[in-house]
């Protein structure tokens, strides 16, 4: 019992001192990289569902107001007409809308905070080291027209 209480003491001082291993590092990297991904994903999905309401809604907007409409909700399939259910169809379209404002604002500053990490911990991705040595020689020729025009902040695996 005291080699684990001793064990626990001089892990909690180690880990303020030293600087994490390679591996956690790496795996943070990925993590953080997987919930950008993640976020990148729901976002396109998203922006086809407001394809998808955006459709419909020109659809009924050329229809009878009193005419029957079926809507799908939570799934069960209703009856209702255009009248009722043309501005639900706009009020979701735009509450889908700031969804997608405020999941595209995440990415940027995940973005950010994974190139701080990676400046950090001087990370470099495979296949970067070729990409770098062009961009260097090519930035001479960039600079004079006012920089390179790469996707700066922006990882591409």
């Amino acid at each position: 019992m005291a080699a684990n209480s001793s064990n626990s003491t001089s892990g909690k001082s180690a880990g303020k001192q030293s600087a994490p291993s390679a591996e956690q590092v790496v795996a943070t990297f990925q993590r953080m990289r997987q919930e950008q991904r993640s976020m990148a994903s729901k976002a396109a999905e998203f922006e086809m569902e407001i394809n998808e309401h955006s459709l419909v809604i020109d659809t009924l907007k050329e229809v009878d107001p009193s005419r029957k409409c079926f809507r799908l909700v939570g799934g069960v399939l209703v009856e209702r007409t255009v009248k009722e259910v043309l501005p639900a169809l706009e009020n979701n379209k735009e509450q889908i809308s700031k969804i997608v404002e405020t999941l595209n604002t995440q990415m940027q500053s995940k973005g950010r905070e994974l190139t701080e990490y990676r400046e950090r911990y001087n990370i470099r991705l495979v296949g970067e080291d070729e990409k770098q040595g062009k961009a260097d020689a090519s930035q001479a020729k960039d600079s004079e027209g006012g920089g390179p025009k790469g996707g700066a902040g922006v990882l591409v695996s």
